[in-house]
């Protein structure tokens, strides 16, 4: 069984920094793919950014130069490190990380609780 635990949203002013974090627990035997989605009020879930295992990241246009992703796959954590933080990124954030539990076994995404983030104007 595999638990993903989010932690570091909160309140921030307009233009204030968050660093989100995400940890995987449980049977894994390799991790590919980590990434984050939002899903504001009223809006469809969008994906923020994403990493892979080799370090190539993808990003929203809408976040690009101010977020940045990262992981570290000592500890099955990922990261956001989220700058310049405007009003319109208020949501609820959701990490996501693909697993395999075994040696040549299926990669599966698991999926966070969710930590809200609220800028404020």
């Amino acid at each position: 069984q595999v638990q993903l635990v989010e932690s570091g949203g909160g309140l921030v002013q307009g233009g204030g920094s968050l660093r989100l974090s995400c940890s995987a627990t449980g049977s894994i035997f390799r991790i590919n793919r980590m990434g984050w989605n939002r899903q504001a009020p009223g809006k469809q879930r969008e994906l923020v950014a994403a990493i892979t295992s080799g370090g190539s990241t993808n990003y929203a246009d809408s976040v690009k130069g101010r977020f940045t992703i990262s992981r570290d796959n000592a500890k099955n954590t990922v990261y956001l490190q989220m700058n310049s933080l405007q009003p319109e990124d208020t949501a609820v954030y959701y990490c996501y990380v693909q697993i395999t539990t075994s040696s040549g076994g299926n990669y599966y995404s698991h999926w966070g609780q969710g930590t809200q983030v609220t800028v404020s104007s």
